[in-house]
């Protein structure tokens, strides 16, 4: 009888990955930040599982992992998608219609501030600037800054990414 290990190859791949990372770090003092940035590295983001782990090798309270995560917002404990879109709400962006912009993003995703869509494909965030003033109004995905942004606009701009 043939079975899929389709699944467990990536969580053992992952599983070694972290082990690296507690040999690494477990004798550290002040190792919890690297640890916590190399394990959402391997997973995307830190389920709570992986966080409970990461306590246990760092002889850590698991609250206060769970306290340093919550306290940086580059960390994560919900999956988030492939794309990211920052939609600059700044004071340039915000008088030539920013908030238009996240209405229009919010409509063509079906998600609100700090949602990710059902497929994974894209996370949706506000900033307070992008540094593009420019360009206003303006967003990034990912690395790529889209500035004088018309509402119409949004949902194509998303069209492009995979």
């Amino acid at each position: 009888m043939a079975s899929c290990s389709c699944g467990e190859t990536t969580d053992q791949s992952k599983e070694a990955a972290m082990q690296k990372v507690f040999d690494q770090y477990r004798d550290i003092k002040g190792g919890l930040i690297p640890v916590l940035q190399e394990a959402q590295d391997i997973y995307g983001y830190l389920p709570k599982e992986v966080l409970q782990q990461i306590a246990k090798e760092l002889k850590l309270p698991y609250s206060n992992v769970f306290g340093v995560c919550t306290f940086y917002a580059q960390f994560h404990l919900q999956p988030r998608g492939r794309n990211i879109i920052r939609i600059c709400l700044g004071t340039a962006c915000h008088v030539r219609g920013g908030a238009k912009i996240f209405e229009a993003a919010q409509e063509a995703l079906g998600v609100g501030q700090g949602g990710t869509t059902e497929d994974l494909r894209f996370t949706l965030e506000t900033v307070a600037c992008i540094g593009a003033c420019g360009l206003s109004p303006c967003m990034m995905v990912n690395d790529n800054t889209h500035g004088r942004l018309k509402p119409l606009e949004v949902a194509g701009i998303f069209e492009t990414y995979k």
